[in-house]
């Protein structure tokens, strides 16, 4: 009995003396700080992956090997040197505390989307992928001068396109932000949602493009007029010019776009924010969005025929912001179409965003 006393104890003891791990405190700056890959003109590589909760990190892929060791920075960055590397191309990730996780610094990693998609039994939905001729969903590569980057754009074109010589009007569709180029065509269902329209007659032919806007504003803006745009004139059978142009964009696109709106008021005939409108924080923001729209109030007016926003009723995050934009938009004067439903801040709306507007634009 003693012997089993002393025994507990024992095991009592160690595990008061185990120090627990500290609390986690995501540190936004560090994170964004790591580079996921640097390379060094002796041929070696270093690996890095933010991870400041974890036990243990280990890398996987092409260089992995059992000697490599991750040493741990006191941020919570963990590293590895990989050592006699040829020019090439590898496959790479990171195994952290027995998980296999991508690298989410990776620039193409939000294109690993998961969904799911519920009908709770009531069959095909407008989003859903039907029996219905398809268009093309394409990737695009292309030099943007703006930002001295080879940059990625999805352009939808229509069942039927490539045997035609017809041209055809053109529809900038814009993500929102934690998106890039593939939101709009995975999660957000679009080229689903515009076969079905296209296929029931609901909708005039057109291209539809889907840029990555995951860029500052203002360097968006000059890309879409000075990079993107022009290319899609170049390279695609489409009509140019205000009648021939749609704009469209959720959350930051939306954001994007009132910053275009304000530097270019001409080329864009139809236009829809979805759950966004200025950043109003005080009254000095209210002051600037204000100023920022005023001078051009009057070529909005004659240029946007047909100018929407919508929201996800007044659970959607950006609602306050998107209201306090509405007033300014009606002190000038700027005629508008308003509609929410409800569902907040999410793809769910924005679906329903896109086959609304899809149908009235162009006719």
């Amino acid at each position: 009995m003693k012997k089993i006393l002393l025994s507990v104890l024992a095991v009592a003891a160690v595990v008061g003396c185990t120090a627990p791990k500290a609390e986690f405190k995501y540190d936004r700056e560090v994170a964004r700080s790591v580079k996921s890959v640097v390379e060094a003109p002796d041929g070696s590589v270093t690996f890095s992956i933010y991870a400041p909760m974890a036990d243990t990190v280990a890398l996987t892929g092409d260089l992995a090997a059992r000697d490599q060791v991750f040493t741990r920075s006191p941020e919570g960055i963990w590293s590895v040197k990989v050592t006699g590397v040829e020019p090439g191309s590898y496959r790479y990730g990171f195994n952290v505390d027995g998980l296999n996780v991508i690298d989410p610094l990776f620039p193409r990693s939000r294109d690993v989307l998961t969904m799911t998609d519920l009908t709770f039994g009531k069959g095909d939905q407008f989003w859903s992928v039907k029996d219905v001729p398809h268009g093309a969903m394409s990737q695009i590569y292309y030099h943007s001068k703006t930002t001295g980057q080879t940059r990625r754009m999805h352009v939808w074109t229509p069942a039927g396109y490539m045997k035609s010589t017809d041209k055809l009007p053109v529809f900038y569709l814009l993500h929102g932000g934690g998106d890039v180029d593939n939101g709009w065509p995975v999660i957000g269902c679009a080229g689903a949602i515009l076969d079905n329209l296209l296929a029931e007659k609901k909708m005039v032919p057109m291209v539809v493009v889907m840029p990555d806007a995951s860029l500052p504003q203002g360097t968006f803006t000059d890309e879409l007029i000075n990079d993107i745009m022009p290319y899609i004139e170049a390279n695609f059978r489409v009509k140019t010019g205000n009648p021939n142009t749609a704009l469209a964009g959720l959350s930051m696109g939306g954001i994007h776009i009132l910053d275009i709106l304000s530097k270019y008021p001409t080329p864009f005939k139809y236009v829809n924010i979805m759950s966004s409108g200025f950043h109003m924080r005080d009254a000095d923001a209210e002051a600037a969005a204000d100023a920022k729209l005023a001078p051009v109030a009057e070529q909005i007016k004659k240029n946007v025929s047909y100018l929407r926003f919508t929201q996800g009723g007044p659970e959607d995050i950006a609602y306050q912001n998107g209201m306090k934009t509405l007033d300014i938009f009606r002190k000038y004067g700027i005629p508008f179409e308003y509609s929410e439903m409800p569902g907040g801040h999410n793809w769910y709306v924005w679906r329903f965003d896109l086959e609304y507007f899809a149908q009235r634009i162009f006719k």
